[in-house]
């Protein structure tokens, strides 16, 4: 499939719907930069240090005001970012326009896109020129790491044999889309993907689907590069709440950039497998400036299974005592029954 790149004035490669919806998105995404604490905090504390700088990071998660923001404390930390949205219906168009407007990043998306166009985005977020490809990926639902790794088979396979994919072969018409980039890249870098393959620090997941892949992959021996999974291992306590760490969007945008920044700093600690980052440690350092608490998630269930032991003796007093007034309440209307009585002259 061939749509047109557009460019900024500074060379930057785009493809969104509509420019003239920049200047709403910025309002919006201002707004947001309020909302999301967490993130403003982190441009604050290691944008002076530049830790992503010379670092590539591919994303593919809906391209929304939220995730905008996001993008932008990832160059402002001095990342190059290119980014796809993670589904064919998610993009808010005006966040899209503004962070192209910005001249923050590589933005490919719009709302409404056919499966070509979004596996097309796809393509032209993982592309960084030849030889080229991410350092960092954030997935969503794992289609990023599915193209991947489909190519890089493709690419073993054509090597030995000189076969190329067929897209023929298979009923699935997204894979068969899939099918048909890998084919046609093959005909112009017969290594592309085994060359992002080998580039790649690690991919970060927090979906249920693309968490279940990687883990499998890791399973069968096939995963090709470090995997985190960005929904794992922690919780969150406050005022006697619990919630997932990643529940709040904020706090999920923020650890995103924390866990990239561990895997960034610490490429050589990390193996081929699914690891779940942050630790407590690491955590426990986002949340140094709140007042909440961070616990695992055995100490949460231990803490859960407490609260709810107190809450149903609570309730069991609550229906002894209950219990107890209505006895004295039957007792003084039978009382009040016999009084009646007497007054009638029954007795």
């Amino acid at each position: 499939m061939s749509l047109l790149v557009e460019k900024t004035s500074s060379g930057r490669e785009f493809k969104v719907k509509d420019m003239s919806q920049a200047e709403s998105g910025r309002l919006e995404i201002e707004r947001a930069e309020v909302e999301m604490p967490g993130l403003m905090a982190c441009r604050a504390k290691y944008g002076p240090s530049q830790p992503f700088k010379g670092a590539r990071i591919t994303g593919s998660l809906p391209m929304t005001i939220r995730t905008a923001v996001l993008i932008e404390t990832l160059t402002a930390l001095g990342a190059e970012v290119r980014w796809c949205s993670g589904n064919i219906f998610s993009t808010q168009d005006h966040a899209a326009a503004a962070s192209v407007a910005r001249d923050s990043a590589s933005v490919f998306a719009w709302e409404g896109q056919t499966l070509q166009e979004y596996w097309w985005c796809i393509e032209r977020a993982l592309d960084w020129g030849p030889g080229g490809g991410p350092d960092l990926v954030v997935d969503d639902g794992g289609d990023i790491t599915l193209l991947i790794h489909e190519g890089v088979k493709a690419e073993e396979v054509y090597e030995k044999t000189r076969q190329l994919p067929d897209p023929a072969s298979t009923d699935n018409a997204e894979f068969q889309i899939v099918l048909t980039i890998i084919r046609d890249g093959l005909m112009s870098d017969p290594k592309k993907h085994t060359g992002m393959s080998e580039r790649l620090v690690g991919v970060f997941e927090e979906t249920t689907t693309g968490i279940k892949k990687l883990n499998e992959m890791q399973a069968n021996g096939s995963l090709l590069f470090p995997a985190v999974h960005v929904n794992g291992s922690l919780s969150l306590s406050s005022n006697s709440k619990f919630d997932n760490l990643y529940g709040s969007s904020s706090c999920s945008f923020r650890n995103k950039v924390i866990a990239l920044l561990e895997l960034w700093k610490g490429t050589e600690k990390y193996e081929k497998k699914v690891y779940v980052l942050p630790d407590e440690k690491l955590a426990a350092a986002a949340l140094d400036h709140s007042t909440m608490s961070v616990v695992t998630s055995s100490e949460a269930a231990e803490k859960v299974e407490a609260k709810f032991a107190s809450l149903v003796a609570r309730r069991n007093k609550l229906k002894r005592n209950f219990i107890k007034e209505k006895k004295k309440l039957f007792k003084l209307k039978a009382v009040e029954a016999i009084l009646t009585l007497k007054l009638m002259g029954y007795f």
